[in-house]
């Protein structure tokens, strides 16, 4: 097709509509054939990379979990040195106390130093706990994503393989699609891409293949069909929404008259 049409230009015969159309379609579908080679590999490749990122923040908030909780325990090892040396200071004032009252206020706070190294010392045992459970995740984390960087090193070499196989193929598909798109109203053209997102199978365009739409395979009425092959009128599939052409819409000559 090398006439290209202005949309305004109301003499462009229903027929070359129809063709540019059926043309726009074939080229989407031969696409559409190299995204289905592609398979699922692109959408995989996303998914391995949100589990890589979502396992390197796992990993690096648990290392952040266990270095505050390896300042903890370096800060409840320090309070029982500091209750330690407590205990010793007011043990030996007792020996030189003047009264049974001050001998019993040092004995009540050498009974809250000891108390205070019963807690420090449990929660040292809670706080390695703890760590020990988080350094556990980190290790099984990291082995995840060790495996998940090896899978998507392989995913992506599967699919650069593909992608360079059909690279040139693609991009000469899509500037035959741009230029037949050039040469389609905006009206149809955004009535073709709407069909063609709605559409399970990609197909806007269908043709009439044994009296039935080529798209939902409902029957056509006879005369219907006979206003498809006249090619005077864009029709669509009153089931479907599909647009229909004859199936020797590609014979039409461009410029040939209605």
């Amino acid at each position: 097709m090398n006439t290209q049409y202005r949309e305004e230009d109301k003499t462009v015969p229903i027929s070359e509509k129809l063709k540019a159309l059926f043309e726009l379609q074939t080229v989407a579908s031969e696409i559409d054939k190299i995204k289905t080679l592609r398979g699922e590999l692109p959408l995989e490749v996303q998914d391995l990379e949100d589990d890589i990122t979502g396992l390197s923040t796992r990993v690096s908030n648990f290392e952040d979990d266990v270095q505050n909780l390896e300042t903890s325990i370096q800060n409840r090892k320090a309070a029982i040195k500091e209750s330690e040396a407590l205990i010793a200071k007011y043990t030996e004032q007792q020996n030189n106390v003047r009264n049974n009252r001050e001998y019993d206020s040092l004995s009540k706070e050498i009974e809250f130093q000891k108390l205070e190294i019963e807690l420090s010392e449990k929660r040292i045992k809670e706080f390695t706990a703890e760590m020990k459970s988080k350094k556990e995740t980190i290790e099984s984390s990291k082995k995840q994503l060790s495996e998940r960087e090896e899978d998507l090193e392989r995913k992506k070499k599967e699919l650069d393989e593909i992608t360079a196989e059909t690279k040139i193929e693609e991009e000469k598909l899509k500037s035959k699609g741009e230029k037949i798109e050039s040469m389609i109203e905006s009206r149809l053209l955004t009535a073709f891409k709407r069909i063609r997102k709605n559409a399970r199978n990609g197909l806007a365009v269908v043709t009439v293949q044994r009296d039935a739409c080529g798209g939902c395979f409902n029957k056509i009425p006879p005369q219907r069909q006979m206003d498809i092959a006249n090619r005077k009128k864009i029709i669509v599939c009153e089931y479907c929404g599909r647009i229909l052409v004859d199936k020797d819409i590609m014979d039409v000559e461009v410029g040939a008259e209605d």
